[in-house]
């Protein structure tokens, strides 16, 4: 006769192991949701989705920020999606920027690699916090905060940055002003810029109207 405490641990352990689902590879047949993407079924599931190697090869700066950004979301890994977890990696070139940009859905840890990197963050109560990292720091960027880096050295910097989320988002403070279709006249209301300075901001970005 079985005891019926070993009889009760065989059924929650039983339970546990059922309710347990190790991962939740991302199925890129179907669209993302708010909620990440639909998962793999685990027969469909390769070593490679858990390997990503793109953050050995250098981003392209040759372009108007002189910076190159390389991420591993779940969209373009799709081991992480739904661990909470992500990576990126970004280049730049002397006299490069990474723009002020938050990202919605994660905070960022930032860990410069080569170089020379000034970084900054604006808190929701128009705080500045700003400092001069050198190869080895790391700087932190709560949730959906306003923050960048730029090159403050006479070489390349690169940054390595982890997120706390698969889909941290990304929005480029210029680019959503002056990247699209916002009429200008909105703008210079809602920013107090001169209609001419935000034409020629538009211009640069590639914005109309």
């Amino acid at each position: 006769m079985i005891s019926p405490v070993i009889f009760i641990f065989s059924l929650l352990l039983s339970s546990s192991q059922a309710a347990v689902q190790d991962f939740c590879v991302a199925d890129f047949e179907f669209p993302e949701s708010p909620a990440g993407y639909a998962c793999k079924k685990p027969a469909a599931v390769t070593v490679n989705d858990f390997v990503f190697s793109g953050l050995g090869i250098p981003g392209n700066t040759s372009n108007l920020i002189k910076a190159g950004v390389i991420t591993a979301f779940a969209s373009d890994f799709p081991g992480v999606n739904g661990l909470g977890i992500s990576m990126a990696r970004a280049d730049i070139a002397v006299g490069g920027v990474i723009p002020f940009h938050t990202h919605p859905g994660a905070s960022e840890v930032l860990l410069v690699v080569e170089g020379t990197v000034f970084a900054g963050l604006v808190s929701s109560t128009n705080e500045v916090y700003t400092q001069t990292l050198q190869k080895g720091d790391i700087m932190v960027f709560p949730q959906g905060l306003l923050h960048f880096s730029l090159n403050a050295g006479n070489s390349t910097a690169v940054e390595f940055v982890s997120f706390s989320s698969a889909t941290p988002g990304l929005q480029f403070v210029p680019f959503a002003l002056f990247g699209n279709d916002l009429p200008t006249d909105i703008i210079a209301a809602t920013t107090f810029l001169d209609e001419a300075e935000i034409m020629k901001l538009k211009a640069i970005l590639g914005g109309t109207g």
